[in-house]
């Protein structure tokens, strides 16, 4: 006698197998929306660990509401269909991010600039505005999946199986789609197009599940969101800079990038044209290159009116007798687009040694294409770059320098791990004797000290003096020299005086005489109002966050 229970089976059976497999697909869809958030967002608000706070703290909400949501729909109406829908909106709703982000993004950082925390409150606002419908409705998916697969009284003898069956495919699937994200997609098609992928994907999915000829109309909707926004596409942002032009702009593993074309009209009426490198958020120029060197060759057109980068040549200056000729190997943590490697070529000749440390690579290819840096040529066949984490390569390297420079320190929040008392040792292991360790150190227009110091307090418990070169922006230089130099200020001005080029003259000057908060002065382990940073403990983020706090209570003052 045939049993006729057979083809009953068989089809709960393949449905089963496809119930698993869209659990999987959709955990690769999840992760791959929520990796996609810290890249829209970067352009405006960073990528700082608070960034990323609001990143993981608004994800783990939506999938919260989303599993309870999910659960409660499910017991009422256990109907395939319905899941699939859902899945199928999700896509939609991806589609449409593109579209609106930039409006959202830009309204909420112009908005919220000037308040306190205003990027993680800004950056927060963006997310629930962009992200909520989508991530809410995938978190559905997996209490939906179980209570499907729970349809008969014996179900609930593996219930534990199959919940954990699903939440380990969901997971599974949640990896992949992290790592194909971040690795693969983004850098190879960029964020919206990643969206748009996704958005396919997931409508795709649920026209399979539905197995009704109308899904075709939401994949063809999300087909031609895709190709309209490819059409209409413009910059992400305007130049973050005034008096600046957008000219080129990109997305790399790291950060967004823009080069901006800067018109600077001095009091003689000159006009002065640069480019300028901008990072992410805007909060800071992190490279500047003025064309007009490219006419004259002189390195005082490498200047930058006294900005951070102009400073770190001069360092060597606090030891006695200190010649020109001294100064022979620069290793830079923190390269950008070469403004500093520019500057000590310029001056100290194509022969002087220069590893430049950059992580990102694109930034390094931004700097060769628009800013003239001449690694690996023939007139600067000592300077290499090297793609890299800057403490890693630090710890790597076997090589000894006359000056080890640190501008890694993006704005507003800067690597602990380059703050540290384990990290300077490092720095002062790779100096020559008569070596200086040069950090670039921001500080707010209004002058609060409390980064400098703490950044100062380090190095004074590393090395056996500290030294502060306040510019003619806010910034401050913090050098450690590498053995004992007396006087450190008289050796500076008596150096000056004998040295007869004219742009380490300028710079020396600016140095003695112009600081804006103050001239070149010897920090002391008096001074210091921190505890040493360590890597166990290096508090630099509550650092910055009440820096930023005190700025914003001074807002309208």
């Amino acid at each position: 006698m045939a049993d006729k229970t057979f083809p009953i089976r068989a089809r709960r059976a393949g449905n089963d197998r496809l119930l698993l497999a869209v659990v999987f697909l959709a955990g690769i869809g999840t992760l791959g929306i929520e990796m996609v958030m810290p890249r829209m967002l970067a352009p405006f608000f960073g990528t700082s660990q608070p960034i990323w706070a609001v990143v993981i703290g608004m994800t783990l909400v939506y999938l919260a509401v989303g599993y309870r949501l999910g659960g409660v729909l499910a017991d009422r109406r256990p109907d395939w269909r319905l899941l699939f829908q859902l899945i199928g909106w999700a896509g939609l709703s991806c589609a449409i991010i593109p579209f609106i982000a930039r409006p959202i993004l830009s309204v909420a950082q112009g908005a919220l600039r000037n308040v306190a925390a205003g990027g993680f409150l800004a950056a927060l606002i963006g997310v629930i505005l962009l992200f909520a419908v989508p991530v809410t409705l995938m978190a559905m998916v997996g209490p939906f999946a179980i209570r499907l697969q729970l349809r008969q009284a014996e179900d609930v003898e593996r219930a534990g199986r199959t919940a954990g069956t699903i939440s380990a495919l969901s997971t599974i699937g949640s990896i992949i789609g992290t790592f194909l994200t971040v690795l693969v997609l983004i850098p190879t098609i960029g964020v919206a197009s990643t969206l748009f992928l996704f958005a396919g994907f997931l409508v795709v999915l649920s026209l399979i599940g539905l197995r009704d000829p109308r899904g075709l109309l939401l994949v063809a909707t999300v087909a031609l969101l895709a190709a309209a926004y490819q059409l209409n596409t413009g910059a992400i942002k305007a130049a973050d800079c005034r008096n600046c032009r957008l000219i080129a702009e990109y997305e790399s593993d790291y950060n967004y990038i823009q080069v901006a074309e800067q018109e600077v009209t001095y009091a003689s009426g000159t006009v002065d044209r640069r480019r300028v490198l901008i990072l992410n958020e805007g909060l800071a120029l992190h490279s500047i290159y003025r064309l007009k060197y490219r006419e004259t060759g002189d390195p005082l057109d490498l200047l930058t009116d006294g900005g951070p980068w102009d400073y770190f040549t001069v360092a060597p200056y606090l030891y006695p007798n200190t010649n020109p000729d001294d100064i022979r190997s620069l290793a830079l943590l923190g390269a950008a687009a070469g403004s500093i490697a520019q500057q000590f070529l310029a001056i100290y000749g194509p022969d002087t040694v220069i590893d430049a440390v950059e992580i990102d690579r694109k930034i390094s290819e931004v700097g060769r294409r628009y800013f003239d840096m001449a690694d690996g040529t023939a007139q600067a066949p000592y300077f290499t770059t090297y793609n890299d984490d800057a403490r890693y390569w630090l710890a790597q390297t076997d090589r000894q320098y006359d000056v080890i420079g640190m501008d890694a320190y993006h704005q507003p929040y800067i690597p602990f791990h380059l703050t540290t008392v384990e990290f300077f040792q490092e720095v002062k292991a790779k100096l020559t004797p008569r070596g200086v360790a040069v950090v670039n150190a921001g500080r707010p227009a209004s002058g609060d000290d409390r980064l400098v110091n703490a950044l100062a307090s380090t190095m004074v418990a590393v090395f056996p003096q500290v030294y502060i070169i306040d510019t003619r922006f806010s910034n401050a230089i913090v050098i450690g020299v590498n053995q004992p130099v007396g006087d450190g200020v008289v050796n500076f001005i008596e150096n000056a005086a004998r040295i007869d080029i004219p742009a380490l003259q300028l710079v020396m000057y600016w140095s003695l005489y112009e600081g804006r908060f103050g001239p070149l002065r010897e920090f002391t382990p008096a001074m210091a109002q921190f505890r040493p940073f360590t890597d166990d403990h290096a508090p630099v983020e509550q650092l910055i966050d009440g820096l930023i706090f005190s700025e914003a209570g001074k807002i309208g003052q």
